[in-house]
């Protein structure tokens, strides 16, 4: 926990928001815009700046159908580097940024937040095996952590997600929940990703309200938070990771509305000066 404070900070509920980058070069969806692909992540991450998001995350996410990370490209990397120093280079020096690769580029995450000094990555797979819609992943703390080590990039934080969303878990249904947050915390992650099944859907309160005062690592919540339902999370999650509810019509696919992230953060500050 000391080390996300180091990095977020004492305050309640940290919002950080998403921002899923246009599909990039060489995948089946580019569409030859890569100048307004940098224009747009600078362009979101000024909407975060303006409106006082205590982090924001990069995300490949248009980049479907998903690679398992074996086949990821090196523009695939070189692409993110880039985006994510724009970002970073938009965004207050205080305000922690992260990247997230799809599927499973935790290595490749790692390289980019070291060339790019961003504070955190998101990290699937990190503990227990599963079934994807991209293949199968396997555990990687070891390897990742070693690789941390190997570059230098300690100072980068690994959030990592449990029971990955859009995944099947059968292999693992002997072990709950809380014994899979426990795992996590053994193998050293600095913070644990609780989701839905899918993007956008929510996560389920009982899920939180299971590793709350378990583990001694912050919970975030990384999918379906909206204005609606926060209250259900503020207390016990130390951050929660925005992007379907930010976008037109709570489509991950669309646009950024303005409307949307401002009235989030207005309900963010309410909250925040209740306690």
């Amino acid at each position: 926990m000391n080390r996300f404070l180091q990095i977020f900070g004492k305050q309640r509920c940290k919002v950080i928001g998403m921002i899923h980058v246009d599909a990039l070069p060489g995948t089946p969806r580019y569409a030859g815009n890569w100048p307004q692909i940098i224009e747009k992540a600078i362009h979101e991450a000024h909407l975060y700046k303006k409106h006082k998001l205590d982090a924001v995350l990069i995300e490949n996410m248009h980049d479907v159908p998903y690679l398992p990370e074996r086949q990821l490209g090196p523009e695939i990397v070189a692409g993110m580097t880039r985006l994510a120093q724009a970002v970073r280079g938009a965004m207050p020096n205080e305000t922690p940024c992260g990247v997230q690769v799809l599927a499973c580029g935790n290595k490749q995450a790692l390289a980019i937040a070291k060339a790019s000094e961003l504070q955190f990555i998101r990290a699937e797979g990190f503990v227990f095996g599963h079934v994807a819609d991209e293949g199968y992943t396997d555990a990687c703390a070891g390897e990742l952590l070693r690789y941390r080590r190997q570059i230098d990039a300690e100072n980068v934080l690994i959030f990592t997600d449990l029971k990955k969303k859009h995944s099947s878990h059968a292999i693992t249904a002997d072990v709950d929940l809380l014994d899979t947050a426990h795992a996590a915390e053994f193998f050293l992650t600095d913070g644990i990703v609780i989701t839905g099944t899918a993007t956008g859907s929510a996560a389920s309160p009982k899920d939180l309200e299971q590793l709350a005062g378990k583990v001694k690592v912050p919970l975030l919540i990384g999918s379906g938070v909206t204005a609606e339902n926060i209250a259900l999370y503020f207390c016990d999650a130390q951050a929660v990771i925005i992007g379907s509810h930010f976008k037109r019509n709570g489509s991950w696919n669309e646009d950024i509305s303005e409307q949307a992230v401002e009235k989030f953060m207005g309900k963010i500050c309410q909250l925040r000066h209740a306690v």
